[in-house]
């Protein structure tokens, strides 16, 4: 059965034990904007002990503020109680959360676009906070008071700009001067690392360049990377031009680097661990950094760099950002001449082996590796793969007198 289909039957379990059941947030957005979508959770009246009752297999994520996944026929859900939340004293979480209507529910939620329900059984749209028509508009708007809203959750207002970016909506005046107030109240409410997976968000979708602009016009952008206060936006826009165009595979940090040009690789590592990326993102970074201040390397240098396993994506991101036009070409290049040494250093492979150092009376240790290296440079600085050529190197004859 397709995920539609079993939020369908999830639905209708629920509602066979006379409880109340809709699609929630983002699947009625995309529903009413016609955009195909998968994004569905689901809104009920039925208590968390009922819900563990009609279905058998349930992960507890959230019991504590009514919310369950539901595992249906391989499909997952997330599954939640209408709820009315207390006062926000962290600045993202409800201290604790009461039972509601469904208008109750939608009222508590962020934005207009992501206040509706649906009913998958009857095919009807139940729109208490105006997101139809904001839709319509093509407008983000903060649902009640937007002062309100963002002091209860901080990241709603980065997710303000990530709508607005994804859909190319304009975000209302009010919900706007919201939050030019509150902008400096983001930290330490929020931690940087669910910043950032906003960030991988906006980057799923196109204009994360727009994106990054319109956060620095709202003063969020130097909140969160204080390096950037004062930067003008012209400069952003700059900096940020060469996304768009970025490899599909390239993560969103390499990404955000544009922002920082003169940043020195400790820096960027620095803030990788601050965003607590993977050692994967982290390897990549670096990679990059070997790419930039390789301007004129011997031929074995750039065999090291080329063998590295992201080089592909490093060629692309280094080919849009360098001014040379020849820059991609000359690498392709040398790339080609030099793939047989390549091969061999992505495989730990050299054409001396020990077996030849041995013979030269050269014992296992720390010499032999040195020589090993030694041999192996020479052979791609000299392009040649005969070995006696490489041993006569390493161990010249004396010179008769």
């Amino acid at each position: 059965m397709t995920h539609y289909t079993t939020a369908k039957k999830v639905v209708q379990k629920i509602l066979d034990r006379g409880y109340v059941a809709l699609f929630a947030g983002g699947y009625v957005r995309d529903l009413v904007l016609k955009h195909p979508s998968d994004d569905i959770d689901i809104a009920t009246d039925a208590p968390i002990e009922i819900l563990q009752e009609i279905f058998p297999k349930t992960i507890p994520v959230g019991i504590n503020f009514g919310i369950i996944i539901v595992v249906e026929d391989e499909h997952r859900y997330e599954v939640a109680t209408f709820r009315k939340e207390s006062e926000y004293k962290d600045g993202r979480r409800p201290e604790r959360v009461e039972k509601a209507t469904p208008k109750e529910d939608a009222l508590r939620r962020d934005f207009t676009i992501n206040g509706m329900f649906y009913d998958p059984i009857k095919e009807k749209i139940y729109d208490y906070v105006g997101g139809k028509e904001d839709i319509q508009k093509e407008v983000i708007r903060a649902i009640g008071n937007p002062h309100e809203r963002f002091l209860e959750d901080r990241l709603r207002m980065i997710r303000a700009v990530r709508y607005a970016s994804r859909f190319r909506f304009a975000i209302d005046p009010d919900t706007i001067e919201a939050i030019l107030s509150h902008s400096n109240d983001l930290f330490p409410a929020v931690a940087l690392e669910r910043v950032y997976q906003e960030f991988k968000k906006m980057d799923a979708f196109p204009n994360f360049d727009e994106a990054l602009v319109m956060l620095h016009r709202l003063d969020l952008l130097e909140v969160i990377f204080p390096s950037l206060t004062d930067v003008p936006i012209e400069v952003i826009e700059k900096r940020v031009r060469f996304i768009p165009h970025f490899p599909k595979n390239a993560p969103t940090i390499t990404k955000l680097l544009e922002l920082f040009p003169d940043h020195s690789l400790i820096e960027r590592i620095k803030l990788c661990n601050l965003l607590k990326l993977s050692n994967r993102d982290k390897q990549l970074v670096e990679e990059l950094e070997l790419w930039r201040k390789s301007n004129t390397l011997e031929d074995y240098e750039w065999v090291k760099i080329y063998a590295l396993p992201n080089c592909n994506t490093c060629l692309e991101i280094m080919t849009l950002t360098n001014p040379d036009p020849l820059f991609s070409q000359t690498h392709i290049t040398r790339l080609n001449n030099l793939k047989n040494s390549i091969a061999r250093m992505q495989n730990k492979q050299t054409i001396i082996t020990s077996s030849h150092l041995k013979e030269h009376g050269v014992s296992p240790g720390k010499k032999m590796g040195q020589l090993l290296e030694i041999g192996e440079r020479y052979a791609v600085n000299h392009n040649t793969e005969n070995p006696q050529t490489i041993l006569n190197h390493l161990f010249p004859r004396k010179t008769e007198t």
